[in-house]
């Protein structure tokens, strides 16, 4: 599928101020199962940037503002065309050992998964896992069909609410309120799958929904998040917990972290007695 994408993010100042160095994770990431045609980044006021990669080889690129920058407005504008490929969400191999769950993986991947396995902050295990007793008392015994119904669960007993102000809830916080956002979820199934020895992370990134009649009014788009999970055999493949059900060529991840945090699109703050107010406009078309 091809999809072309335009991300407008806009912040006005109530009083011109500076800026401190500005993360910004907008890029793709660029896989097999992914291509990146063309990407496009700009930002206003003029800034120094240097694109690099992160402690997690995502695409990062930081933008460093000139101390003598004052301004009311900080406008940045990202465009691209991907293609992504995952037309079959489950055309995959697992390794034998893996067929069936619980599993172990085995010492390479452990070491290598380590963060990925570490339970989020905000996170009790007991209480997770008398959720899981609860809402998957006798899940299937097949890896894939064990994912898919706790998958399945965590969409069914949660109601999903668009928050658009910053910050992510802990599990217990989500669990407490019985809903939250995509990246809320997403956060509450990696906690939900690391407390069964599965590793787990959180991915920001992009969803082509096309439009339903089903929906007079639909929101209008946004960034989303969701979780991949560590397969031996198949890598990491992606589940949306806020749809119950595995990620195909609709989803554009572009950044993933153990710590979901810590993959914030725009991350950044300045400096000047001023109050800011956010505004971000979407476009995803398929061509």
């Amino acid at each position: 599928m091809f999809l072309r994408v335009t991300h407008h993010t806009r912040y006005d100042y109530s009083s011109p101020v500076t800026f401190a160095p500005h993360a910004l994770y907008l890029r793709p990431r660029e896989t097999p199962r992914q291509h990146l045609h063309s990407f496009s980044l700009s930002v206003s006021p003029a800034a120094r940037r240097i694109p690099t990669g992160d402690a997690e080889d995502n695409a990062l690129e930081w933008a460093y503002f000139s101390a003598d920058t004052f301004a009311s407005v900080l406008e940045i504008h990202s465009e691209f065309l991907v293609e992504t490929h995952d037309t079959n969400p489950f055309d995959f191999f697992l390794l034998p050992a893996a067929l069936h769950f619980p599993f172990a993986y085995d010492d390479t991947e452990r070491h290598a998964l380590a963060p990925c396995l570490i339970l989020p902050r905000g996170s009790e295990e007991s209480q997770l896992r008398a959720w899981l007793a609860q809402h998957l008392p006798a899940p299937p015994p097949d890896t894939i069909g064990y994912l898919s119904a706790l998958n399945t669960a965590v969409r069914r007993t949660l109601a999903y609410r668009r928050r658009d102000e910053p910050g992510i809830q802990t599990p217990t916080e989500t669990l407490a309120l019985g809903g939250g956002s995509c990246r809320d979820y997403a956060v509450l199934l990696a906690a939900l799958c690391r407390t069964l020895g599965l590793a787990a992370r959180f991915v920001s990134g992009y969803l082509h929904e096309p439009p339903s009649p089903d929906i007079p009014h639909p929101l209008p788009p946004a960034m989303h998040a969701w979780t991949e999970v560590y397969l031996p055999g198949a890598g990491w493949r992606g589940l949306d917990s806020t749809r119950g059900i595995w990620c195909d060529d609709s989803f554009i991840p572009v950044a993933h972290a153990a710590l979901a945090e810590s993959v914030n699109p725009i991350q950044g703050g300045f400096y000047g007695q001023a109050t800011s107010l956010l505004s971000s406009h979407l476009t995803l078309e398929k061509l």
